[in-house]
């Protein structure tokens, strides 16, 4: 055989090799769904929101439209209860998530860890307990719990706002009705706080607000400016920060194992991306040498009262009984070693 023909063949040759490879791409493309349904509670008027649709765009364009996600705000794809969207992640009602930790700890119960009650404190303690050994073992409990954990986000530190007067102390919380998540430690906390908490979702708080039928909430204070909770008769906001919310980026696993493992790559990759900038959203206005968000929301008329670490003591001796409690559910190992974390993080 001449050169020229050794070449053909070998082009023929490669072409067949290649050929495979080709179809079977193919293939994988033509068996994705059309859409993939991401759900979170709220949508993107809220940092939440705005993370999860910068996900969905990255993904997009980085897979140049084999994965097209599309956002189902407000937990519609379960009406509303945010509290099952993490079985119904699992489930295979919902395809992936941008989930609070909050609203999936009644299934996951070590998720409570970030509602203890002033355990972070600060962003500072916040990133030492997602960003480290801590936030690596969740993960963890997450996958093991039948879901597949890609990143990190944040829905911020929550502050209490009422109708009725400033709240200064435990005892100016007595028997004011507070709208709180569906997660038993939050009833534990305000009703050590002589307060009567009402487990509702988010959209049946906004009307109970707005009739006077429950008197107060608690929330990120970007989450006050988005929903205009000043019109919702919430005159008074007490920054306590005295829980976190983290949120979880996550896929049903079924849908994982379904893309290519070069297409898994760029999904997690895109998590880590639009969680960096999810929480930057989120803090901003709320921290460092900029607390804008707090005089946007003092200009809407609205009475802010900060408090400071000696004004929270009082806070803390009230809802000491309920970390306690709590942390013999969660893990006593689990919960040292986040507070080993943060104290860490507070001398550094």
């Amino acid at each position: 055989m001449d050169r020229r023909s050794l070449l053909k063949a070998g082009a023929a040759g490669s072409a067949a090799l290649a050929a495979p490879f080709v179809v079977t791409r193919a293939a994988h493309a033509q068996n994705y769904r059309a859409e993939y349904r991401v759900s979170t509670v709220v949508g993107t008027a809220f940092p939440w929101g705005k993370g999860a649709q910068i996900w969905i765009d990255l993904v997009r364009e980085r897979t140049q439209g084999r994965i097209n996600m599309k956002l189902y705000p407000g937990v519609s794809l379960i009406n509303g209860d945010q509290t099952r969207e993490f079985s119904a992640i699992r489930q295979g009602v919902i395809d992936l998530a941008v989930g609070s930790t909050i609203n999936w700890s009644p299934q996951i119960r070590e998720l409570n860890l970030f509602s203890l009650p002033f355990l972070a404190r600060d962003h500072a303690g916040l990133d030492a307990l997602t960003q480290g050994e801590v936030g690596k073992r969740i993960l963890q409990i997450v996958e093991k719990a039948g879901v597949v954990p890609l990143a990190w986000g944040e829905n911020g530190f929550r502050e209490v706002t009422n109708s009725r007067h400033e709240i200064r102390s435990p005892a100016d919380m007595k028997g004011l009705k507070f709208r709180v998540v569906g997660s038993p430690i939050f009833n534990d906390t305000f009703t050590a706080l002589g307060a009567n908490p009402t487990q509702m979702s988010w959209a049946d708080a906004q009307p109970a607000l707005a009739s006077g039928a429950v008197e107060g909430q608690e929330n990120p204070l970007h989450i006050f400016t988005a929903a205009k909770l000043h019109t919702l008769a919430q005159k008074y906001v007490t920054l306590w920060d005295y829980v976190a919310d983290p949120l979880i980026f996550v896929a049903n696993r079924d849908v994982w194992n379904a893309w290519t493992a070069a297409d898994r790559d760029i999904v997690r990759a895109a998590a880590l991306e639009a969680g960096r900038q999810e929480i930057a959203i989120a803090r901003k206005g709320l921290s460092g040498n900029d607390m804008s968000m707090v005089k946007e929301v003092e200009a809407l008329g609205v009475k802010v009262t900060r408090l400071t670490d000696a004004g929270k003591q009082a806070f803390e001796k009230a809802t000491r009984p309920v970390y306690e409690k709590w942390t013999k559910q969660i893990g006593t190992d689990l919960v040292k070693r986040a507070e080993a974390a943060v104290a860490a993080r507070t001398k550094a």
